[in-house]
């Protein structure tokens, strides 16, 4: 049973009430009228069957509101039902514990929540708590709201024990990953609860509101319900910042009470006229902030000014017309350009749309300004809810807003799932134990922001910002990402610990052995609970990987062979004694490169590419060049690096490569591992220098090599 609830308006909810703040299309019913009316409904016997209950008179209006055509006999059937289940329970307040589902089912319905939902809300609470079973739902309202009341059924705490919320949680999530009716329920719960939280004792208070805080709050985020996830918010201020919340609340009653100028209002009614005087059909209207919202701004901001405690709410009717009343306030007002935002054009990963401005009006007042259609304010504040069902329209429902097409089998892609939802659902199947889980999910859902990022075969990855190519290799390929040993950033070789942003593409690079492994060091670059969950399991199933040290110095492997003379080389010394000429060790020139020379000690010359670093070191020295050539000789030297990924017989294939290219080795050496990428550098003796492109490209074709070039270093 939800005995959460105590006091029927806690002093958070007076506070919001009284002061203003959040303004609601309808006003909050009082919960002991209702609970008067179930009691009433409980002595009298049933309601007739041509109306219903008293008691849910109130829900049946807001919902006909929404949905005009709906058919509210399967309404009446569900209270019945859940009333006289629920007859002789009470809530810690006294009230009847009727009162607490159809305070659910009110917030629901006033979101537009269809009927199906609302049937679940009025039973969510009956298979847990009463002698009604599953089965009984199923026969009598079908197996949708069978499905939903499951979905937020809580999990049995004495099989479950201290893991019961968590698991009871993890039910919901996965219950939510086919139908985020099942979330939209247990927020509106968890939000009844909130408000009646006052009597219970402080310690329970604030466990609750942790909960809350760092679990359903972004949840409701996630799901774009603005309306439960403000509301939720202040509630969890009052209690866990009862100082803060005081002093915020004292600022916003000071700023709106009466007398006091409301600069917000003035800044609207001269916005009104301007779009009225561009024909642009449009209502204006002041929107103020909650309290959470207040304080944030003060904390940024330091002293308030009165245009801080709201902003302003423009709804036309198309989405052109958001951007004609965008040009027509960056014309007639001062903008900030700082401050615009168009997630019109770009919608947040919550379904959430809206241009975002500032403007200062001709008095030096900034105000923000929200500019929306009628239809994207609705899905703004009621998020999936505004979607309906998943499994395409009901009979009472309108073409969902702002929703997916249904699909020709009656199914349509819930627009949450290909994103944060569907790596919450993947990765809560490998958590082992209800303390990895929970810990994991209140960490994944402190990531409120999202990234995306383009695979290699044109598909995306939704990533928490922040992510590393650690979290988009788990992401794309799972526990093959075990395997992974580098990876291409727009292109360009970078160690799995790179920082993803926004739009980069990127290539995992996996390895053909399949034994291999993550090393202990990816968990430091590891964000998603998905990966740090895949790594850690890994690790534990290989303790002797996870005991290797990381790194370990060893010396280089060094194989030399018979030094032979490279091409020849003359240098043109005006006069002067010939001087011996010889390749220079950092760039290894080779026919036909473009060379130039500079005397060394003992007299002889080195010839170094033009584009070496050396040269440019020589000159800002204030050495000489002395002109070279190349001689008639074909034969040359050359030193090239192979760049790889680390595998058994990698060498044994890159000297066959080059014996097979025709090329003697000079003397190879191999540098330790670094991140299972090795650097194989060759000295090589080439009886024709035109041979060189073709050794570095039999060279580039053995697996695991993915660059071989020329040394090129001072």
């Amino acid at each position: 049973m939800s005995a959460e609830a105590t006091n029927p308006v806690s002093a958070a909810e007076a506070a919001v009430t009284d002061t203003g703040v959040r303004r609601r299309g309808r006003a909050r019913l009082e919960l002991r009228r209702i609970g008067r009316a179930a009691l009433l409904g409980a002595t009298a016997g049933p309601a007739p069957r041509d109306r219903l209950p008293d008691a849910i008179s109130h829900v049946a209006e807001a919902h006909r509101a929404h949905h005009p055509e709906a058919d509210l006999s399967v309404l009446r059937r569900a209270y019945v039902l859940a009333e006289s289940s629920h007859r002789g329970q009470f809530r810690k307040s006294g009230e009847p514990y009727i009162t607490h589902p159809l305070a659910v089912t009110l917030i629901l319905a006033e979101l537009g929540a269809e009927t199906v939902t609302l049937t679940a809300s009025l039973l969510h609470d009956t298979v847990e708590d009463t002698e009604v079973t599953l089965d009984q739902v199923r026969r009598e309202f079908g197996d949708e709201v069978a499905y939903l009341v499951d979905g937020v059924t809580k999990v049995e705490k004495i099989d479950y024990g201290a893991a019961a919320e968590p698991e009871t949680f993890r039910k919901m999530l996965v219950a939510t990953g086919d139908d985020v009716r099942v979330m939209s329920i247990k927020l509106a719960d968890r939000l009844h609860n909130m408000r009646t939280l006052g009597v219970m004792r402080p310690e329970k208070q604030a466990r609750i509101a942790k909960v809350t805080r760092d679990v359903l709050i972004p949840l409701a985020e996630r799901l774009g319900v603005q309306a439960l996830k403000t509301e939720l918010e202040d509630l969890v201020f009052a209690i866990l910042h009862p100082e803060e919340y005081e002093t915020t609340r004292a600022l916003i009653a000071e700023a709106t009470g009466a007398g006091s100028p409301d600069a917000l209002a003035t800044v609207a009614e001269h916005v009104g006229t301007v779009l009225r005087e561009a024909d642009i059909a449009a209502e204006v209207l002041v929107r103020p902030r909650h309290f959470v919202s207040v304080h944030r701004v003060r904390l940024k901001r330091g002293e308030l000014r009165g245009c801080d405690f709201g902003r302003l709410l423009v709804l036309v009717a198309e989405d052109a017309d958001c951007y004609a009343v965008l040009g027509e306030l960056h014309t007639c007002f001062t903008p900030l350009i700082s401050e615009f935002k168009d997630f019109i054009a770009a919608p947040k990963f919550n379904l959430y749309q809206s241009l975002h401005t500032a403007i200062a009006a001709p008095d030096g007042a900034v105000a923000e300004v929200l500019i929306r259609t009628h239809r994207m304010h609705k899905v703004a504040e009621a998020g999936v809810v505004a979607l309906g069902s998943p499994h395409g329209t009901a009979p009472d429902q309108a073409e969902p807003v702002d929703g997916p097409e249904a699909a020709e089998d009656g199914e349509r892609t819930d627009p949450t799932r290909p994103g944060w939802l569907a790596r919450l659902l993947d990765w809560q199947e490998s958590a082992p134990d209800p303390d990895t889980f929970w810990s994991s999910l209140r960490a994944d859902l402190a990531e409120d922001h999202e990234i995306t990022v383009f695979r290699a075969d044109a598909g995306t990855l939704g990533l928490p910002a922040g992510s590393t190519c650690v979290d988009a290799a788990y992401a794309q390929h799972g526990d093959a990402a075990h395997t992974c040993l580098g990876a291409r950033v727009n292109g360009r070789l970078a160690p799995l610990s790179t920082v993803l942003a926004d739009g980069d593409t990127v290539q995992l690079l996996l390895a053909q052995d399949s034994h291999s492994g993550p090393s202990p060091q990816w968990l430091d670059h590891a964000r998603t609970p998905a990966a740090r969950i895949a790594i850690t399991a890994w690790l534990q199933a290989h303790p002797e990987a996870a005991a290797q040290p990381a790194a370990a110095p060893r010396p280089p492997l060094s194989v030399a062979a018979d030094r032979s003379s490279g091409a020849e080389l003359h240098a043109d010394l005006d006069g002067a004694p010939p001087a011996p000429v010889r390749p220079a060790g950092c760039c290894t020139p080779v026919p036909p490169d473009t060379i130039t020379g500079f005397r060394v000690r003992g007299g002889s010359v080195t010839a170094h590419r033009t584009g070496c670093p050396a040269v440019d070191v020589m000159r800002r020295l204030g050495r000489a060049s002395v002109p070279v050539r190349w001689g008639d000789a074909a034969h040359c030297r050359v030193t090239l690096v192979a760049e790889s990924f680390g595998r058994p017989g990698l060498l044994a294939d890159l000297t066959e490569a080059i014996a097979t290219a025709g090329a003697e080795v000079v003397s190879a050496t191999v540098e330790p591992p670094n991140e299972q990428r090795v650097r194989h550098t060759y000295t090589l003796q080439l009886t024709d220098a035109a041979e060189l492109p073709n050794l570095m490209r039999a060279m580039r074709d053995v697996p695991g090599v993915y660059d071989v070039g020329r040394t090129h270093r001072l």
